[in-house]
């Protein structure tokens, strides 16, 4: 049988979606893991080992899966004493020195080259609006940028933040992180992060780059615990101080609270009669005693402190060190240009998505070889209902590659969107058949140009159906508009072309 440019256009497409779904060199041949995660201010951070890193051997051996990799690393670690670890990754060699297990989290090498969404790989969501406020589209990607700026800093990275609307022309932003939890996510984006230092009840300078030129983090000589004390009840706290240095503004405004105050003699030393008191959200967050020698003097460089408590050293520890890098943070990206709240906040366990995702191929090819039985017994031919399977797998193969090359994020309403062009698929394919064999003085290609008439009609309507998912329900339907928008495309454009000829083919 000689086969047209149409299925051979088919053919050609179908092995370029395998490649960019499965990768060239195939994504399921390659071995290691990937690290997803590296604790900042660890060793392992300190030494080079970054998020996106694929780590092939440590100390000399082949790692081929997590497996492997947590034999050897839960071997090492034993005691008190510092050991060596040799991580070999693709980009380069990495020795690491303590007696901890290295502070990163991995995962298995992907098969695919596709990326599932949230509802899929498991993490938070939040759509987020301004309290008392309707934003711009303006005023949201704004809003983006400073929450993206804060995001950053934290060291979050598998995030996604998006600016939706929905069908009233509200503004909102989408946030989805993988791996979080709704907590995590609320504490994040939920406050303010609006850092005022006053001086009886003055401000003199504020959180962000107006104010502040730089912070110190991750240096030793100028950011870190100080003591940590036991408590009379028990408990635990430890001290923690860094260095922030302000604009010459800032640093004139400081100057003019300070150079009236009186000075008090104490027998921890001079101080100023007022105190600097720190706020964060208009909360009262802690109260920094200023030394007599920088009353009235223009400085741009002070000290800024801060406790965290625990029922233990180590959790009082922790605690400092996270009350710590907080405040850099604030100090840093500075105040959310509004104050916001969640409208609507989702959590998923990446469990539960891989569940769904198996069940829903198993039904997806039980739906697929029921339909062809069917067309087997209505058409009596085996040909007809192979055609039928190969179209509708070749269309599912598609989108996915088409997934893979735009990175677009696999979530439900994806998925949904899939099923919905095999089902319309089907449809389509079923007309074809019907007309090729309608008993008329037509002749095969004129029965089948009347097919793909009436599939057209279908289509457009689709289409016009479709649009407005775009933006309904704050836009947690696009990823089904667009998915089945491409889906039928591919069938009108490709598939249904290519169908036509087999059935031309079939029946000649």
């Amino acid at each position: 049988m000689k086969l047209t440019w149409r299925i051979w256009v088919l053919i050609f497409i179908i092995f370029f979606s395998l490649a960019l779904i499965f990768g060239i060199p195939p994504q399921f041949i390659k071995k290691g893991v990937i690290i997803t995660s590296v604790e900042l201010n660890s060793t392992a951070f300190e030494q080079g080992l970054r998020q996106g890193q694929t780590i092939t051997h440590i100390d000399g051996q082949k790692i081929n899966d997590i497996f492997d990799y947590t034999e050897i690393i839960k071997d090492k670690y034993t005691g008190e004493q510092k050991v060596k670890t040799i991580f070999l990754t693709d980009e380069k060699e990495v020795i690491v020195f303590s007696n901890e297990i290295p502070e990163i989290t991995v995962t298995s090498i992907p098969s695919t080259n596709l990326k599932t969404g949230l509802d899929l790989s498991g993490g938070a969501r939040a759509l987020v609006q301004a309290q008392d406020k309707e934003l711009s589209s303006g005023e949201v990607s704004d809003l983006i940028d400073v929450v993206s700026n804060r995001l950053d800093v934290y060291g979050i990275k598998d995030m996604n933040i998006l600016p939706v609307s929905d069908l009233a022309g509200n503004n909102y932003m989408l946030i989805e992180i993988a791996g979080a939890t709704p907590n995590d996510l609320e504490e994040l984006v939920a406050q303010q992060g609006k850092f005022e230092a006053k001086i009886a009840n003055e401000t003199v300078f504020v959180g962000g780059n107006q104010d502040i030129t730089s912070v110190c983090r991750n240096d030793a000589t100028c950011a870190g615990i100080q003591t940590c004390q036991k408590a009379s009840d028990g408990s635990y706290f430890c001290n923690f101080q860094f260095a922030v240095y302000l604009s010459e503004k800032a640093a004139e405004r400081h100057a003019n609270a300070t150079k009236d105050l009186e000075v008090n003699h104490t027998p921890q030393g001079n101080y100023l009669s007022e105190k600097l008191d720190l706020y964060v959200d208009d909360t009262y967050l802690s109260s920094l005693a200023i030394s007599e020698g920088l009353k009235g003097r223009v400085t741009t460089q002070i000290a800024i402190s801060g406790s965290g408590s625990g029922g233990t050293q180590q959790e009082a520890f922790e605690e400092a060190e996270k009350d710590m890098h907080k405040l850099q943070t604030i100090l840093i990206t500075g105040s959310l240009p509004y104050k916001l709240e969640i409208v609507k906040l989702d959590t998923i366990s990446p469990t539960l998505g891989k569940d769904f995702i198996n069940s829903i191929l198993l039904a997806g090819l039980a739906a697929i070889l029921a339909v062809s039985i069917i067309i087997f017994f209505r058409y009596k031919k085996i040909k007809s209902s192979l055609a039928l399977i190969i179209t509708s797998l070749s269309e599912v193969v598609i989108i996915l590659g088409v997934a893979s090359l735009i990175k677009w994020n696999l979530d439900l309403p994806s998925i949904a969107g899939i099923l919905a062009t095999i089902g319309t698929g089907i449809d389509s394919q079923i007309i074809i058949l019907d007309e090729a064999k309608q008993v008329t003085y037509l002749s095969i290609k004129q029965k089948l140009k009347r097919a793909f008439a009436i599939i057209l009609g279908a289509y457009f309507t689709a289409l016009v159906a479709l649009l407005p998912l775009m933006w309904a329900g704050a836009g947690l339907l696009k990823g089904f508009a667009i998915t089945t928008i491409i889906g039928i495309s591919v069938g009108v454009l490709i598939t249904r072309p290519a169908f036509t000829d087999m059935v031309k083919l079939i029946e000649e």
